[in-house]
């Protein structure tokens, strides 16, 4: 299991992790709160998660959506063996669409490894006949419903 006291030394030292672990918890908390956490002054933590963003460390901030209380009921996986000559194109046009909330290179005879969520099956079918199949240098498909969720990585854990 990952941990950031794995993390070598000279990429982040206790403050960093302390700030990180706040941020993964609550990223909308002030950074007067944030200050107060780590005790130092809100310009140095501010400056620190300036530093942070600027090195890539920090991404960007967001925020989780429950897609069923949107009405968006099917969460599906999908294996996707491309031709290899394909893959780049078809992981492009794949990216792009709405329904795709993540997309993978996977280990593998030329594997995307792809989530999407769907409002019922009805659409997932569609998107699988007229976006997902048609695409040049698909050479098979294998997609698995999510039953239930038990855990979901968002971000690293601290």
């Amino acid at each position: 299991m990952f941990s950031f006291d794995d993390i070598p030394a000279s990429s982040l030292d206790e403050i960093d992790k302390m700030i990180l672990s706040a941020l993964h918890s609550n990223s909308r908390i002030s950074y007067t709160d944030l200050a107060k956490k780590v005790n130092l002054s809100r310009v140095a933590v501010q400056a620190r998660v300036q530093a942070m963003m600027e090195d890539g460390l920090l991404e960007k901030f967001t925020i989780v959506i429950n897609p069923e209380k949107l009405g968006i009921r099917v969460s599906a996986f999908f294996n996707v063996e491309v031709e290899p000559q394909y893959l780049m194109k078809v992981a492009e046009q794949l990216a792009n669409e709405p329904c795709v909330t993540s997309l993978y290179h996977m280990t593998g005879p030329s594997k995307l490894h792809m989530h999407g969520l769907f409002a019922s099956n009805r659409e997932m079918e569609q998107f699988l006949q007229e976006k997902l199949y048609p695409l040049p240098g698909i050479m098979s498909v294998e997609t698995q419903i999510l039953i239930k969720r038990y855990k979901s990585r968002m971000g690293m854990k601290l």
